[in-house]
């Protein structure tokens, strides 16, 4: 029985209720979300991205990015999509991050950068040594398969071993790659430190694959993954599930803190999740033409119901 969202408090008013505010720190961390255009169609995309979808960031809106970035205290450039490596302008970005001295992170689902048809971002993985991000659901075949599509965990493995070859993952190399996994359905994630344990220990065993962290989190309650919510009538149920976990120890560490993501079109917003949401920084409109760099230390965050999945249990910090 689906459950009324009447009884389930908006998010800003749980932090009320608390007495926790939301307030950006200093900036540390710019996201950029190089386009929606994905190999993939992922059931979970809170972006809804995939094969059919053309957008995508222009060399004049990563240039505007890359000035402010200069004239700020920016420490991590976080690089996302879509799929990034799919945007034909990443080997330059990744040259003018590393100019600029920026530590580089890119966000990946394993099976583009497997397929690319070039070395160019491999390369620059390696040699500006950015830590790779790799979307890696489950260790089950089918489960992934079956929220990715037919094919996608043995590419999957395929691009794991690639990376391993690189040396990611290896003790000593000074690269780092970490797995992300999301449960398969409409509910909690497994704790953290148990599916860290278990995932190295099974692909280790059965492949011989390596990684330094897996991060465990909720499915985010938009895009392609709320419209199956509403369609099989579990969004209301799993909003409750994700409401009754809240941790108040989570707002404190929570992402949007101190990062800024800029859409591909250039706009600006408190995370990813509030970018897929249509939801702006602040809840006003601004575009990186319109600043002068990334000072917005104080501003509020811009909230709304699906914030709960980044602050239940461990929480999306």
């Amino acid at each position: 029985m689906e459950t009324n969202t009447d009884q389930i408090p908006q998010f800003i008013q749980t932090l009320a209720a608390r007495k926790l505010g939301l307030k950006r720190y200093k900036t540390r961390i710019c996201q950029l979300n190089l386009g929606l255009i994905c190999n993939q169609a992922c059931k979970h995309c809170h972006l809804s991205a995939g094969p059919g979808r053309t957008e995508l960031m222009d060399r004049e809106t990563m240039a505007a990015v890359l000035d402010r970035i200069g004239k700020s205290e920016i420490e991590i450039v976080d690089i996302t999509g879509g799929a990034p490596e799919l945007n034909p302008h990443l080997p330059w970005l990744m040259d003018q991050v590393a100019g600029l001295g920026k530590q580089m992170m890119l966000r990946c689902n394993l099976s583009a950068l497997y397929e690319l048809k070039t070395d160019e971002v491999k390369e620059r993985l390696e040699t500006h040594k950015t830590t790779v991000v790799a979307s890696f659901p489950s260790l089950n075949l089918s489960q992934t398969d079956a929220q990715r599509g037919g094919g996608t965990h043995d590419l999957s493995i395929k691009a794991l071993k690639m990376l391993n070859d690189m040396g990611y993952g290896q003790e000593g190399s000074g690269l780092a790659l970490d797995l992300v996994s999301n449960p398969s359905g409409a509910f909690m994630p497994a704790a953290q430190d148990a599916a860290e344990k278990r995932f190295g220990k099974v692909l280790y065993e059965r492949f011989g694959i390596v990684f330094n962290h897996l991060f465990t989190f909720a499915n985010m309650p938009l895009g392609r993954f709320e419209i199956w919510l509403r369609k099989t009538g579990n969004y209301h149920s799993y909003l409750s599930t994700l409401h009754k976990g809240f941790n108040p120890c989570t707002v404190e560490g929570l992402m949007c803190r101190n990062l800024i993501s800029v859409s591909w079109d250039g706009y600006l917003y408190d995370c990813d999740f509030n970018l897929a949401a249509g939801l702006a920084m602040g809840n006003t409109p601004l575009h990186i033409s319109e600043v002068r760099d990334f000072s917005f230390e104080g501003r509020d965050i811009a909230a709304a119901d699906h914030c709960y999945a980044c602050t239940a249990g461990a929480g999306f910090t």
